[in-house]
């Protein structure tokens, strides 16, 4: 499902319109004389997709400054500019996984191998700072550095926890509010600041984006164990391969009693094995579904995730005045938990 889901036809076009030029800004920013270089950037450029990040920049720009007809050149190099951090993690995040597929095509550690994903992923990170310096403001750029410290301290967290069968949720949700949501959340604080925002609504804004990303990294989390590869155009089951829990994993092994219990942390132990072959990752991945279906952990997942959009709403309704573009984010929100890919 797109998350282009308001109603108000204005909003969407101007969007859209923003994109394009948020894209130009992209592409322009990631030009090399080196025709290897810019072979790699254009292809990562396939990587957006939903383009949630900065959309997060431009609507919530909308909706506190409602009498404005036009973005900002500020607020649209900001749009870029975490468009950039947030594809430099996806580049990473497939060398981790060992992913193969990714917005239905070939990752480029798949196709090029692991060390020039690697500095590809460092040449975004780069370039999203050299871009984010033409801002002109130490405060942004603070931000958008201590979001991306954030994510890879989520990163390693998520790392040393690899094959924990006792994570609990509370170290789950400490890991994806740092390494999804920290993002999220200073898409909306980076334009908030770049609009002048008092800091009630700025931290409003910076909630709203923070409990938003959680809820989007849950659902992931469930379109990774029971979601359909050709909708979701990645590869899939990778948390069971590498021996990463999720939310609905968690609460499954809470659920289950006896024997249940030591039957799914056998199969759990068995997909994370070193050489496991193709056949049993796919038998043990089915049984696992069951296992989450019949106990109902992916509906929990799922609760959890529409709980914390209505948190997300919560604070927008509570702080900014009702415009097109409150109803944009509004609506943003819902389709977080709806989505399918």
């Amino acid at each position: 499902m797109s998350v282009l889901t308001s109603q108000d036809s204005t909003v969407r076009q101007r969007l859209d319109a923003d994109l394009v030029e948020v894209g130009r800004l992209f592409a322009e920013e990631l030009k090399s004389d080196l025709a290897c270089v810019n072979e790699l950037a254009e292809h990562a450029q396939r990587y957006h997709g939903k383009m949630l990040r900065p959309m997060l920049v431009l609507a919530t720009a909308m909706a506190v400054e409602p009498g404005r007809e036009r973005t900002g050149r500020e607020h649209l190099t900001a749009a870029a500019v975490v468009e950039m951090v947030h594809m430099a993690t996806l580049v990473h995040d497939d060398v981790l996984d060992d992913a193969r597929m990714r917005r239905q095509g070939a990752t480029i550690n798949h196709l090029q191998g692991n060390e020039a994903a690697v500095m590809l992923g460092d040449y975004l990170i780069s370039h999203a700072y050299h871009l984010c310096s033409s801002l002109g403001s130490s405060a942004v750029s603070r931000m958008v550095a201590h979001a991306t410290n954030t994510v890879c301290e989520g990163e390693l967290l998520q790392l040393s926890n690899r094959h924990a069968l006792g994570l609990t949720e509370q170290t789950y949700f400490e890991i994806i509010k740092r390494k999804t949501a920290s993002l999220c959340g200073v898409c909306c604080g980076v334009s908030a600041e770049l609009s002048g925002c008092e800091k009630k609504v700025a931290d409003a804004l910076y909630g709203y984006g923070e409990t938003l990303g959680i809820a989007f990294q849950i659902i992931d989390d469930v379109l990774d164990l029971a979601g359909d590869q050709a909708t979701v155009g990645k590869t899939l089951g990778q948390d069971l391969a590498k021996g990463k829990l999720t939310l609905p994993l968690i609460h499954a092994i809470g659920a289950c009693e006896g024997g249940g219990r030591e039957a799914l942390l056998g199969l759990l132990k068995s997909q994370a094995q070193a050489g496991v072959s193709a056949e049993q990752a796919r038998d043990n991945a089915g049984r696992v579904r069951e296992v989450l279906t019949a106990g109902k952990s992916l509906d929990y997942a799922r609760e959890k995730a529409a709980s914390l959009v209505q948190r997300a709403k919560l604070g927008l309704i509570e702080n900014l005045e009702e415009t097109a573009a409150r109803a944009y984010l509004l609506g943003l929100a819902d389709s977080v938990v709806m989505r399918k890919l």
